[in-house]
């Protein structure tokens, strides 16, 4: 029965793929297409999704910066996210009941307060997969809003720890000293090399933390993330965030599938979860202005709340424990499960529009702006420069170097990560702040006499979108990319590069003339006649 399962996964992520959809919704429909033709969760399925719910939050711990955090734009607006929008869904489910809408008609107070609640959260899984698949993980608006779903976890864990009546033991207390193993950690992460080892270090340490926790009375998803945040600063840490990334993302497959394993929607169910779609607008509005407020430019705002709208798995959780406990009905299991995929789905379709959504309507947007919204605002295109480069990454720093150093053409640099600046400041590169899909950037660049454009970012659809708001701003010189497989390679030739780099497609070609440029005495002689 397993194995049907997966095949059924397999098929409907990859007509999901094939359609311009990420393959979670695929799971996701699969998920309830067995739950329809009687499937349940099966106890592999279950251990499937657990492990890939950990890993995630480890690698999500690995990423962060602790500092965000206790930024006022991310622990008052979560908060406030919290309570406002809870109080309007609170409002619009007794509403619903009053017109006497079918599974709604008899909601009580305490009902429509759980839901409500159970609501109020956005999904930590389906966010971070948008963010990651965009390649906007580590820019503003992406730490914003990863920073924002830690606060509502850390909420979460104490809900359902108040509701359980579970209290940690008094060993919990204890777990501060969990910094005194940092030294050992990080020992075995560098002794582990680069290959699978890595991995299997990693998802031991996960493991080590989850248990740790689960033992003094803690969530033990709570315990993995607390290990990622424990070697955030580590130098193995963005090595074993890429490597471990593939394989959580098989795991969470089991996550989407059990989400519709779990019930069996009917009509009724389906138009309530429906209507509840309607209130995602209001949701990512109000992440929008509270955002605002906080001296953040429009667009970090409104992409922060794009990468916020949708409803959490958290609601799932609410719901299964309430249904145990009598406070809920198992028919709201399934409504709240089907409000959950189908706000997946809208959520993955809007976040695809969301630059060019910018684009759009920014001169509206900028109307709500602080007038000291200019933290993260980006630099002024380059002036008196030939070459721009657009990502400071290892294949960035070394085009900058060989173009500046063999061609002797002016170059800048455009990079996400302030971090940054300084290395390469010291490095003697010129690297100014920006982020290449944002439409204010590329304001101004009619002053500019760029020879050549080059992208070097790691995703592939920022890329696509960087290179077409190049192209619609009037820029008609040269545009040059990089890609990783062939498919990616025509995607970037259609979006309007000149010359498209495949890495691993040329890489050898690449190495043989690096290694013969510095062999020349190696090489045959040339004829006397090609000398003349």
């Amino acid at each position: 029965m397993d194995s049907l399962i997966i095949l059924a996964a397999f098929g409907c992520g990859f007509a999901a793929r094939q359609i311009g959809q990420p393959p979670l919704v695929g799971y996701l429909i699969a998920g309830f297409g067995l739950g329809m033709a009687g499937f349940e969760p099966s106890e592999f399925i279950e251990t499937i999704a657990n492990i890939g719910i950990s890993l995630m939050l480890f690698i999500i711990g690995l990423k962060l910066d602790l500092a965000s955090l206790l930024r006022t734009e991310v622990y008052r607006s979560t908060f406030e996210n919290l309570a406002s929008f809870g109080v309007v869904t609170f409002g619009f489910l007794l509403f619903l009941g009053v017109l006497g809408v079918p599974l709604v008609t008899d909601i009580s107070m305490q009902h429509a307060a759980l839901v409500a609640f159970a609501l109020s959260f956005s999904s930590t899984v389906c966010a971070v997969a948008i963010l990651e698949d965009r390649g906007e993980f580590r820019v503003r608006h992406g730490q914003i809003a990863v920073g924002i779903l830690i606060v509502q976890d850390i909420i979460a864990v104490l809900f359902l720890t108040a509701s359980t009546g579970k209290i940690p033991s008094e060993w919990a207390l204890l777990l501060p000293l969990l910094i005194l193993a940092r030294p050992l950690a990080s020992y075995v992460l560098r002794a582990s090399g680069h290959d699978e080892v890595l991995i299997l270090a990693g998802i031991i340490i996960t493991f080590a933390g989850s248990a740790l926790f689960e033992q003094v009375g803690m969530k033990a998803d709570l315990g993995a993330l607390v290990m990622g945040m424990l070697l955030s600063g580590d130098k193995k840490a963005s090595e074993l965030s890429k490597s471990m990334i593939s394989f959580k993302d098989i795991f969470l497959i089991g996550f989407f599938l059990n989400i519709g394993l779990s019930v069996q929607p009917s009509l009724a169910m389906l138009g309530v979860a429906s209507l509840l779609c309607l209130l995602l607008p209001l949701k990512g509005a109000a992440f929008f202005f509270l955002l605002a407020r906080y001296k953040l430019r429009a667009r970090t705002a409104l992409l922060a709340s794009l990468a916020l709208t949708q409803f959490s798995e958290f609601g799932l959780i609410v719901a299964a424990l309430s249904v145990k406990k009598g406070w809920l009905t198992e028919d709201w299991m399934a409504i709240l499960a089907l409000a959950v995929a189908l706000s997946f789905v809208l959520s993955t379709l809007l976040n695809g529009r969301s630059h060019i959504l910018y684009s759009k309507f920014k001169d509206t947007l900028k109307r709500f702006e602080s007038v000291v919204a200019s933290e993260d605002g980006p630099q002024s295109p380059a002036r008196n420069v030939e070459v721009l480069i657009i990502g400071m990454g290892r294949v960035g720093s070394g085009a900058y170097d060989a173009i500046e150093s063999q061609y002797n053409l002016r170059v800048c640099g455009v990079d996400t990560d302030k971090s940054k600046m300084s290395q390469h400041n010291a490095a003697g590169r010129r690297v100014i702040f920006g982020d290449a899909e944002d439409a204010d950037f590329w304001e101004g660049l009619q002053g500019t006499r760029y020879k050549l454009v080059m992208f070097t970012m790691p995703s592939l659809s920022e890329m696509v979108d960087a290179v077409q708001q190049l192209r619609s701003s009037g820029y008609t010189g040269k545009v040059a990319a990089v890609a990783k497989y062939e498919d990616e390679r025509v995607r970037m030739r259609d979006a309007g590069a000149d010359v498209v780099f495949n890495y691993y497609a040329e890489a050898g070609a690449g190495f043989a003339e690096h290694a013969l440029s510095n062999m020349l005495d190696i090489l045959p002689a040339k004829p006397a006649s090609a000398a003349v």
